[in-house]
């Protein structure tokens, strides 16, 4: 009867370890998917920046025609 004792204790082990296993994989998961959306967030930051440094070009080229035309 102390076999059956030990075996079950074995079996309770394995399934500890594999509990912690799948959390582990889980909180890999989550990770992953946090580093995604922070790259994700800083290509959209930049984009925008982009977008307003172009703006700022653009603007400034319009600045210069027009001072062109006005003189």
């Amino acid at each position: 009867r102390g076999r059956e004792r030990e075996r079950e204790r074995e079996r309770e082990g394995e399934r500890e370890k594999h509990r912690e296993r799948e959390a582990s994989r889980e909180r890999s998961i989550e990770r992953e998917k946090h580093r995604e959306r922070e790259a994700s967030r800083e290509r959209s930051i930049e984009r925008e920046k982009h977008r307003e440094r172009e703006a700022s070009r653009e603007r400034s080229i319009e600045r210069e025609k027009h001072r062109e035309r006005d003189s």
